[in-house]
């Protein structure tokens, strides 16, 4: 078995049983996970499996079209598991919570931009910052 989801300039990379691990990890999680977090999960399963090995699979992937890698708050990188639709970001500066949510406004003003500026806009990347309700209440 292979890793391609973008044919083309990609070259597929064969499944080890560390990307195997990985990814089922990735799309387990249904949700973000920084590389600490998904290199944590694969110890547990795998004691043999470096941080280095987690960084260079999560390269891999994002470069395969099969995750997405998200900078997000204070310099911190997160992974998604690609999926269909727009979606933003809200980001809690205590905790580090990722939250996603989907606004028809966004989708406006990116309609808008492009017919004031008659400027084609490829990709939205929006975040915002604050403190979600659990750290809100401390």
């Amino acid at each position: 078995m292979r890793i391609n989801r973008n044919q083309g300039e990609i070259k597929a990379k064969p499944v080890t049983p560390q990307r195997s691990l990985l990814l089922s990890i990735m799309r387990e999680a249904g949700k973000h996970l920084d590389a600490k977090e998904v290199y944590r999960r694969a110890s547990e399963r795998n004691p043999n499996i470096s941080l280095a090995t987690v960084y260079r699979n999560l390269h891999v992937f994002e470069k395969q079209g099969l995750i997405n890698e998200r900078h997000l708050g204070q310099a911190r990188c997160y992974y998604e598991m690609k999926r269909l639709g727009e979606h933003q970001h809200l980001v809690c500066e205590a905790c580090g919570q990722v939250i996603e949510f989907e606004s028809p406004l966004i989708r406006k003003l990116v309609a808008e931009v492009q017919r004031k500026n008659n400027f084609s806009v490829t990709k939205v990347e929006l975040y915002l910052e604050g403190h979600c309700h659990k750290c809100k209440e401390l």
